[in-house]
């Protein structure tokens, strides 16, 4: 049991070290599609990192000081909750250590639930050998065990405390982001004052009698973008981050894609740290100590957020919906980054579009700056990792990389990657940058002409290097049956995994509703390495129209695998060029849309509307016998959702595509090398 003593205005709660977990030995094996030179260190590499993590702790347990305040510069105080090495008799070890810092909206409550059941001896351990070893394969829901991986791959050792950090010569610092968790003031989301807060917590850090004034800071999603914004102010002391799923243009990836709402992953997000920032400091009411400040401050803003919610729903207007005055100074700009930074990230992520950009905008060699793309979800990162061929768990990269830049131990984490990516339709590989070298995008053409591969869709069309010579029309329906898809999955966050493989990594029941353009098999191994952009030659019957495409994967048996997607509203076609990206042809490769109130241009009725949708970069290689498939929707409910004028103007009519040779619709592929369509 834990041992609890008080003090002053905190709680001090000593664990001892947690008994029996399972050792699994992790390495990068012999699956890497690397030359043997690069991907033998690496394993080497990979085994000493899990050893150090998993041999015998320095300290044998855990010191913690609980609700301990932070005032700020302005006078509102955060709650922290700070987490030192203690010895056998449970008083914090002395000396000064490197600090991970991490800031949160989740409230500190969820973080000591998880770490006290996740810890409490004879049970916790076991408890988590449990949910780490469930296997529904076969069953209907055996996506569930892509997201109970989160466990097994160390993702769930770093949703809060790394008690392994702790109990080996760190401290770690847990706050609660102003206005939410247990701290005062109002939740700013992002904004000036909260990036503000973070650096004046780092300062406060700094001048604690245990700190070295050496820092790190670490956490997933929210807490992964507050580091990037951190450290782009330089903080004095902050020597590194290791940001897991972060976020670089919330607009784009999760507020509106394409201007369309983010209905599946943001109303459930705000609605849950607005629960969640309601919760009681239950420890001061016990003591008699509840502050009554922080009862006023949720009374003066009682649901951040949601208010906009509801007016870009039934209005389609509100300060998130415009790239203007809100995202101002809400952006994460990593190109002030200056600091080594390893990014996480995964091809299923909501932010799978800006992780590989953060990487390449921080102006680092590369080795200090750090990118890994997983197949997984927003809820299941560290999915399967420490597997033999996969890279080593969460836990032990993040350990490697703190022990390297925080405690300048020369342990080989630099010499790392620095690309590791997870090949889709192959495995874990090795490169040097992204997209890899050699990528080249090359048009691959829209035709009517059936491709005998998609009987089951809307409509079979064909996919090919040579425009078609014929004009047609194909016509596509709104429909719901994107619910049953990857999208949805990958859209609310990994929750709609538990659909199971049938929907998540096959394609064929939502393609009933979808026009599909499927290519010729290849003959030989075809990598995709980068950003992809679908040009398409659009009629609509009225103002307005909802268009979602994905490129997939078509296995021999037929199996369609998304590998990634895109939308575009026909009225925010406009595109900001001095953003944009093109090829060597003039095409764009990234198509960058304002998606302002001033650049909305309806469609014109009857007449053709051409439209650049911006689909999110990816890594995956087509085995010989499979094919390339991009698919066109008009709905991705309910990943998606038109706001109620979109609706009103015509976003659930048909749709039309207008395969003119004149003006010919394509994928805008990188293609590595030659490919295999000859």
């Amino acid at each position: 049991m834990p041992v609890t003593t008080h003090g002053g205005d905190t709680i001090v709660r000593t664990w001892p070290r947690a008994a029996g977990s399972a050792v699994l030995t992790l390495i990068i094996g012999a699956t890497l599609a690397t030359p043997a030179a690069i991907a033998q260190p690496a394993a080497e590499a990979g085994r000493a990192w899990t050893d150090t993590a998993d041999a015998p702790p320095q300290y044998p347990g855990i010191a913690v000081e609980e609700d301990v305040p932070i005032t700020m510069s302005d006078g509102v105080v955060l709650r922290a909750n700070v987490y030192r090495a203690a010895g056998a008799d449970g008083k914090p070890v002395e000396g000064r250590v490197p600090t991970v810092v991490n800031l949160t909206p989740y409230t500190r409550f969820v973080d000591t639930v998880i770490d006290e059941i996740a810890n409490y001896p004879a049970l916790g351990p076991q408890l988590m050998d449990f949910v780490g070893d469930l296997d529904f394969s076969g069953t209907p829901v055996d996506g569930i065990t892509e997201l109970t991986q989160v466990v097994r791959g160390g993702g769930a050792r770093l949703l809060g405390v790394n008690r392994n950090l702790v109990q080996n010569g760190y401290a770690q610092v847990i706050v609660d982001v102003r206005g939410t968790g247990y701290s005062n003031g109002t939740w700013g989301t992002f904004d000036e004052r909260e990036q503000q807060d973070t650096v004046e917590v780092l300062n406060w850090v700094r001048g604690r009698d245990w700190s070295n004034g050496t820092m790190g800071m670490a956490g997933m999603s929210y807490s992964a973008i507050n580091q990037i914004q951190a450290a782009g102010r330089n903080p004095e002391g902050l020597k590194a981050i290791f940001p897991v799923i972060p976020g670089q243009d919330f607009h784009r990836e999760v507020v509106a894609p394409g201007g369309v709402l983010g209905s599946g992953f943001v109303p459930l997000w705000i609605f849950g740290v607005n629960l969640l920032k309601w919760m009681p400091p239950f420890e001061s009411l016990v003591k008699g100590q509840f502050d009554p400040q922080w009862l006023a401050d949720r009374a003066s803003d009682p649901i951040t957020l949601v208010p906009e919610v509801f007016q870009s729903l039934f209005y389609g207007d509100s300060p998130p919906l415009d790239d203007g005055d809100f995202y101002a100074t809400r952006g994460v700009d990593a190109s002030k980054v200056t600091i080594p930074t390893f990014v996480y990230g995964g091809w299923k992520d909501i932010f799978k579009r800006g992780e590989p950009r953060l990487y390449n905008d921080i102006p680092l060699p590369p080795g200090r700056k750090q990118l890994m793309m997983d197949d997984t979800y927003h809820i299941n990162p560290g999915y399967r990792l420490g597997l033999p061929g996969s890279p080593p768990r969460l836990d032990v990269l993040e350990r490697a990389w703190f022990d390297r830049w925080l405690k300048n131990i020369d342990n080989g984490i630099d010499e790392y990657g620095p690309v590791t990516l997870y090949q889709q339709g192959g495995g874990w590989t090795v490169t040097e940058s992204f997209p890899r070298p050699g990528a080249d995008h090359r048009r691959m053409y829209l035709s009517a002409a059936p491709s005998g591969t998609a009987g089951h869709a809307r409509g079979d069309g064909s996919l090919s290097p040579v425009a078609p010579a014929e004009p047609s029309t194909m016509t596509v329906f709104p429909g719901l049956r994107m619910a049953c898809s990857r999208d949805t999955a990958s859209g609310t966050a990994g929750i709609g995994a538990i659909l199971g493989s049938a929907c998540t990594r096959d394609t064929r029941f939502a393609e009933g509703e979808a026009l599909t353009f499927t290519s010729a098999a290849v003959d030989s191994p075809t990598a995709i390495s980068g950003p992809i952009n679908v040009h398409l030659n659009t009629v609509t019957e009225s103002a307005e129209g909802v268009w979602h495409v994905t490129v997939n994967d078509v296995a021999p048996d037929g199996t369609s695998t998304i590998l990634s997607n895109g939308a575009l509203l026909s009225s925010r076609r406009a595109i900001d060029d001095s953003r944009s990206e093109r090829s060597a042809n003039g095409d764009y490769t990234v198509p960058v849309h304002p998606l302002t109130k001033s650049t909305i241009t309806p469609a014109t009725p009857g007449s053709p509307t051409v439209l650049d949708i911006d689909v999110d970069a990816t890594d995956a290689v087509l085995q010989p016998g499979h094919r390339l498939r991009v698919d066109i929707f008009a709905t991705d409910l309910p990943r998606l959702l038109p706001s109620l004028p979109d609706l009103v103007a015509g976003g659930l009519r048909p749709q039309h595509l207008a395969l003119d040779p004149r003006q010919p619709s394509f994928v805008n592929l990188p293609v590595v090398g030659a490919g295999g369509w000859g």
